[in-house]
C-alpha cells in the first residue's frame, strides 16, 4: 500500500511530503520521506495517522494467516479412511464436525452434541445443535448422523474407523434433534470415541472424491489439496461456531526434521511438530520462535510379527530381545530425558486401565543371551526391521540405536525405511507385515479399550492370534462396572508384558516450535489443530 498527498498551498507547506508504507509478514511499517510527522500541517497530519492505521489494519489481516509444517504427508481427507491424528485428521477436523470434541485439555466438550446420557447399559442418547446445515444446504441432523454411521459400517466402504463402531447395531432417529445409539454389548467409552466421528454430507458424499475434495461443517473450507506438498483452508464466513481466529490456515508437508526447524528459524512457517529434542534449545535461544514439549499419549514399541516365523509362538524370543534394548538410555541419549519408559504395557499413567503394578523390563544382555538360547537361537538370527519416515519423532535414529543394541546379543537387524503413507497402506490394506516395525499407538478415548484392542485377533493391526487375550478383551468392553473393566484391563496388560511380541519401548514428548506472536494450548494426544492456536 502507498499514498502520496501533496501539502495544501498555506503558508505552513514549504515542500511537497511523500508518506510510504509498507506491509510485511510481521506487520506495517510507515516510512515517512522528506519531512517529520510534527512538522507536518493538521491536514497531513490527519491524513499520514489514517494511513498508518489502515497500514496497521492490513498488517493485522496479513497476521491472521496461519502456516503449519507436519512432519508427515495428509494422504486421505476422507475422514473413514484414516485413523493417523497427527497429520490427516488433524486437518480434516478443520472441515469437519465431530460429534463430540475433545479439547486441548483433553476433556470431552460439545461438537454437533450437546448433550449425551446412557440411557440403559446398551443405549446411548445424543441431543444434536438445532439448524445447522453443509454448504450445500443440506442438513446435518439425525438422520444425516444415521446415514454416518451406516457408512462406516459398511463393508463397501472399506472405512478405516469400522472397528470403533462395529458395536452399533441400530441407530435410532428420535426426532431431528435426538438421536439414539444402541449397542450389542455394553459401550461406556462410546461418547469419547465420538470425538473422532467426523459427519460428511449424504449426498455430496455420494457424488464426490471424499479423498481429494471436502465439504464440511466445519470452521474451515478447502481451498487446496496437494498431496505431498500441503494443504490450504479458508475460515467459512458462515460457520455455525465461534470464528477461528485465522483467515486462511496452510498446512505444508515438511518430513525433513532439518527442513522444519530452518523453516521456523527463518519465519516461513508460524509453527511445527516433532522436531529433535536436541534442537529445542537453539530454537528457544532465536528471536523469532520459542519451542517446548508435552508428555505425550502415544507409546513407541517394536512390533513383531507373531504370525509367521522367527516370532511365532516364541515368548522366550520376544523376552531375550526385549531385555536386549536399553530404553532409559535411549530416552537420555535421543530425548533428553523427555520421554517416559514404558511400564511393560502400552498405557501410560493418562489412561484409564493403566495397570501401576507393571515395571520396565529392565536392560539386561547377559540375560537375553541365554534367552535367545533357550530360544532356539544359539548362535542368533537376522531380520528386518520395517521403520515408517515422516511420522515418528527421531524415528531413524531411534530403530538405529535399537538395532545396535540387539546386534551386541547376536540378532543382526536390516532396516528398511519406508515412507508413512505408503507403509500404511502395505501394513492395514494389503496385510503385509514384515518380520517387525517401529510403530506407535494412542487412543483419543484415552480408555484402555481402544488401545488394547489393537492385539485383538481380527483386528488388521493384530498380527498375533490369541484367543485367551480375545476373550478377556471382549469381557472388559462388556461390562460398564468401573472395577470390573479396570480388573480385566490389568489382566489384559500382565499378558502383554509377560508373554507378547512387543518390545515397549516408551512415550516421546510431543515436540514443538511456535512463532513468537503465536500461542498453542499444548497437548499430548497427536492433535495439531489451527483452532487452538491464537495471535498474541
Amino acid at each position: 500500500m502507498a499514498a502520496a498527498h501533496p501539502a495544501p498551498a498555506t503558508r505552513h507547506s514549504k515542500q511537497p511530503f511523500d508518506i510510504g508504507i509498507r506491509i510485511g509478514a510481521n506487520g506495517p511499517a510507515a516510512q515517512v520521506e522528506n519531512v517529520e510527522m510534527a512538522s507536518l500541517p493538521p491536514l497531513a497530519r490527519f491524513s499520514a495517522a489514517l494511513l498508518l492505521s489502515l497500514a496497521a489494519a492490513c498488517g493485522n489481516a496479513m497476521a491472521r494467516e496461519l502456516t503449519i509444517a507436519l512432519p508427515g504427508n495428509v494422504n486421505t481427507l476422507d475422514p473413514d479412511k484414516t485413523n493417523t491424528v497427527g497429520t490427516d485428521l488433524s486437518v480434516i477436523a478443520h472441515l469437519y464436525t465431530p460429534l463430540v470434541d475433545r479439547g486441548p485439555d483433553l476433556k470431552l466438550r460439545p461438537g454437533l452434541a450437546t448433550r449425551w446420557e446412557a440411557v440403559d447399559d446398551t443405549t446411548w442418547r445424543f441431543t444434536l445443535r438445532e439448524g445447522v446445515t453443509f454448504p450445500n444446504g443440506e442438513k446435518l441432523d439425525a438422520e444425516a448422523v444415521k446415514w454416518n454411521v451406516a457408512r462406516v459400517l459398511d463393508p463397501a466402504t472399506a472405512a478405516r474407523n469400522r472397528p470403533w463402531f462395529a458395536n452399533i447395531t441400530e441407530v435410532r432417529v428420535v426426532s431431528p434433534t435426538v438421536v439414539e445409539f444402541l449397542t450389542r454389548t455394553p459401550y461406556p467409552d462410546l461418547p469419547a470415541q465420538m470425538g473422532m466421528f467426523f459427519l460428511m454430507p449424504p449426498k455430496w458424499t455420494a457424488d464426490n472424491n471424499a479423498n481429494v475434495s471436502a465439504l464440511g461443517s466445519g470452521p474451515y473450507a478447502l481451498e487446496r489439496f496437494a498431496s505431498g506438498d500441503r494443504v490450504v483452508l479458508t475460515a467459512r464466513p458462515d460457520y455455525w461456531g465461534e470464528k477461528p481466529a485465522f483467515e486462511r490456515v496452510t498446512f505444508r508437508i515438511m518430513p525433513e526434521d532439518s527442513a522444519r526447524v530452518a523453516a521456523i528459524l527463518a519465519g516461513d512457517i508460524d509453527f511445527a511438530t516433532a522436531l529433535p529434542v536436541s534442537e529445542l534449545e537453539r530454537v528457544n535461544r532465536s528471536s523469532r520462535a520459542r519451542a517446548g514439549s508435552v508428555p505425550s499419549t502415544r507409546v513407541m514399541f517394536v512390533k513383531l510379527n507373531a504370525a509367521r516365523p522367527p516370532f511365532q509362538d516364541n515368548a522366550k524370543l520376544w523376552r531375550a530381545l526385549n531385555l536386549a534394548v536399553d530404553k532409559e538410555g535411549i530416552n537420555q541419549a535421543l530425548m533428553g530425558g523427555l520421554g517416559q519408559v514404558a511400564a511393560c504395557q502400552p498405557l501410560s499413567p493418562a489412561y484409564f486401565g493403566f495397570n501401576p503394578a507393571l515395571k520396565p523390563i529392565p536392560y539386561d544382555p547377559a540375560a537375553a543371551r541365554k534367552l535367545l538360547a533357550e530360544a532356539g537361537f544359539p548362535r542368533g538370527l537376522s531380520m528386518e526391521l520395517e521403520v515408517p519416515t515422516g511420522r515418528y519423532l527421531q524415528a531413524q535414529d531411534i530403530s538405529q540405536i535399537v538395532a545396535a543394541q540387539l546386534s551386541e546379543i547376536g540378532v543382526n537387524v536390516s532396516i528398511r525405511e519406508i515412507e508413512f503413507g505408503a507403509w500404511m497402506s502395505k501394513f492395514i490394506n494389503q496385510r503385509n507385515l514384515g518380520d517387525a516395525a517401529y510403530f506407535g499407538l494412542a487412543w483419543p478415548t484415552l480408555d484402555a479399550a481402544g488401545l488394547l484392542n489393537f492385539w485383538e485377533e481380527g483386528n488388521p493391526q493384530s498380527f498375533w492370534p490369541n484367543a485367551g487375550y480375545n476373550r478377556r478383551a471382549v469381557a472388559a468392553r462388556s461390562t460398564t462396572d468401573p472395577a470390573k473393566r479396570e480388573a480385566l484391563y490389568r489382566e489384559l496388560t500382565a499378558q502383554l508384558c509377560e508373554a507378547s511380541p512387543n518390545i515397549f519401548l516408551f512415550f516421546p514428548p510431543i515436540t514443538y516450535a511456535e512463532r513468537r506472536d503465536i500461542q498453542w494450548q499444548a497437548r499430548g494426544d497427536d492433535w495439531v489443530r489451527a483452532f487452538d492456536m491464537r495471535p498474541r
